[in-house]
Protein backbone atom coordinates (compact mmCIF):
# COMPACT_ATOMS: atom_id res chain seq x y z
CA UNK A 1 0.00 0.00 0.00
CA UNK A 2 1.39 3.05 -1.06
CA UNK A 3 1.26 6.59 0.83
CA UNK A 4 0.52 9.86 -0.32
CA UNK A 5 3.17 12.08 -0.57
CA UNK A 6 3.11 15.35 -1.13
CA UNK A 7 4.91 16.51 -4.48
CA UNK A 8 5.78 19.84 -3.24
CA UNK A 9 7.41 18.35 -0.08
CA UNK A 10 10.95 17.96 -1.80
CA UNK A 11 10.98 21.66 -2.27
CA UNK A 12 10.96 21.71 1.50
CA UNK A 13 14.77 20.67 1.81
CA UNK A 14 15.95 23.05 -0.34
CA UNK A 15 18.83 25.03 1.67
CA UNK A 16 17.77 28.63 1.86
CA UNK A 17 20.51 31.46 2.60
CA UNK A 18 21.15 33.32 5.48
CA UNK A 19 19.42 36.58 6.47
CA UNK A 20 21.68 39.40 5.35
CA UNK A 21 24.10 40.89 7.81
CA UNK A 22 22.84 44.08 8.53
CA UNK A 23 24.68 47.04 7.89
CA UNK A 24 25.78 50.10 9.73
CA UNK A 25 24.08 53.04 7.99
CA UNK A 26 20.77 50.00 8.55
CA UNK A 27 20.98 50.88 12.34
CA UNK A 28 18.75 52.70 14.27
CA UNK A 29 19.30 56.23 15.66
CA UNK A 30 19.64 56.99 19.71
CA UNK A 31 16.07 58.51 19.64
CA UNK A 32 14.47 55.34 17.92
CA UNK A 33 16.24 53.70 21.00
CA UNK A 34 14.73 55.39 23.36
CA UNK A 35 11.50 55.17 22.46
CA UNK A 36 11.67 51.41 21.63
CA UNK A 37 13.09 51.23 25.54
CA UNK A 38 10.50 53.13 27.05
CA UNK A 39 7.69 51.66 24.90
CA UNK A 40 8.72 48.06 26.06
CA UNK A 41 8.00 49.41 29.70
CA UNK A 42 4.17 50.07 28.87
CA UNK A 43 2.74 46.37 29.19
CA UNK A 44 0.65 45.19 26.08
CA UNK A 45 -2.51 44.96 27.77
CA UNK A 46 -2.93 48.85 28.41
CA UNK A 47 -3.21 49.21 24.17
CA UNK A 48 -5.96 45.96 24.74
CA UNK A 49 -7.85 47.61 27.29
CA UNK A 50 -7.82 51.67 25.49
CA UNK A 51 -8.89 50.05 22.21
CA UNK A 52 -11.86 48.40 23.99
CA UNK A 53 -12.29 51.17 26.09
CA UNK A 54 -12.39 53.26 22.77
CA UNK A 55 -14.95 50.96 21.28
CA UNK A 56 -17.13 50.82 23.77
CA UNK A 57 -17.52 54.86 23.96
CA UNK A 58 -17.84 54.61 20.08
CA UNK A 59 -20.84 52.73 20.62
CA UNK A 60 -22.41 54.40 23.12
CA UNK A 61 -21.72 57.71 21.49
CA UNK A 62 -23.38 55.90 18.68
CA UNK A 63 -26.69 54.94 20.61
CA UNK A 64 -26.73 58.66 22.17
CA UNK A 65 -26.91 60.00 18.37
CA UNK A 66 -23.71 61.53 18.50
CA UNK A 67 -22.20 60.33 15.55
CA UNK A 68 -19.37 62.92 15.08
CA UNK A 69 -18.29 61.99 17.80
CA UNK A 70 -18.33 58.22 17.65
CA UNK A 71 -16.36 57.83 14.38
CA UNK A 72 -13.95 60.15 15.84
CA UNK A 73 -13.02 58.07 18.29
CA UNK A 74 -14.03 54.58 17.07
CA UNK A 75 -10.90 55.68 14.86
CA UNK A 76 -8.26 54.53 17.54
CA UNK A 77 -9.13 51.28 17.44
CA UNK A 78 -7.06 50.15 14.62
CA UNK A 79 -3.80 52.32 15.68
CA UNK A 80 -4.11 51.30 19.34
CA UNK A 81 -3.90 48.10 18.35
CA UNK A 82 -1.23 48.53 15.86
CA UNK A 83 0.73 50.39 18.88
CA UNK A 84 0.27 47.55 20.92
CA UNK A 85 1.25 44.97 18.32
CA UNK A 86 4.64 47.09 17.69
CA UNK A 87 5.16 46.98 21.41
CA UNK A 88 4.79 43.20 21.60
CA UNK A 89 7.30 43.17 18.44
CA UNK A 90 10.19 45.17 20.13
CA UNK A 91 9.69 43.25 23.55
CA UNK A 92 9.72 39.72 21.63
CA UNK A 93 13.06 41.07 19.57
CA UNK A 94 14.01 43.58 20.86
CA UNK A 95 15.20 46.68 19.78
CA UNK A 96 18.08 45.70 16.51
Amino acid sequence: MQQDINPASERSLKDYRAATVMRAEHTEGSFTRLLEQQAAKISSDVFLFASLCSMAFALGAELMNRTRASRFVGMWVGPLLIMGVYNKMVKTFGAR
